[in-house]
């Protein structure tokens, strides 16, 4: 009875180890999958973001129509004040240039602004990445080590079995 017991637990240790190792590797897969989904959600993420029209977005449309508001009255103005007090066509060009500058820079702003974001959603798209990579070399470490484990567990078990034997 007592080495059939032996052999039994021996055997009973085998199977635990193949048992551990086989739910390590699925809940391993399942982490592995949840990876890669999180993975492919940052890369549409960032080709989203990344590809926007900063002249689009709903901020600098904003800005544009304010400053658009302001010159069309800063232009009004100007050719009331020519009409009523005898300024030049020339003073009132020179208004309008000077307000289609104002319009031009604005444009200008949101462009620089618009690539500095760029800068900023592509940096935060390399760390999410790189964080997500280092946790898949992480989890086939682990993956490699359960599989150790459980080999070491098959093999101690035979040692036991051939002990008792």
């Amino acid at each position: 009875m007592g080495i059939l017991g032996g052999v039994i637990g021996a055997g009973l240790g085998a199977v635990g180890s193949i048992f551990g190792g086989i739910s390590a590797s699925n809940a391993m897969k399942d982490v592995k999958k949840n990876l890669q989904e999180q993975r492919k959600k940052n890369q549409d993420w960032y080709n989203r973001r990344y590809n926007e029209d900063a002249t689009q977005r709903a901020d600098a449309q904003a800005i544009l129509t304010k400053t658009e508001d302001s010159i069309r009255n800063r232009n009004r103005q100007a050719a009331g004040v020519q009409a009523v007090m005898g300024g030049t066509e020339e003073s009132v060009a020179a208004a309008k240039a000077a307000n289609n500058e104002a319009l031009a820079q604005a444009t200008t702003n949101i462009a620089v602004n618009g690539e500095a974001r760029k800068d900023a959603i592509e940096s935060q798209y390399l760390q999410t990445d790189a964080n997500i990579q280092q946790q898949l070399n992480d989890l086939e470490v682990k993956k490699s080590q359960a599989i150790s484990q459980a080999m070491q567990g098959v093999t101690q078990a035979g040692s036991n079995i051939a002990g008792i034997l």
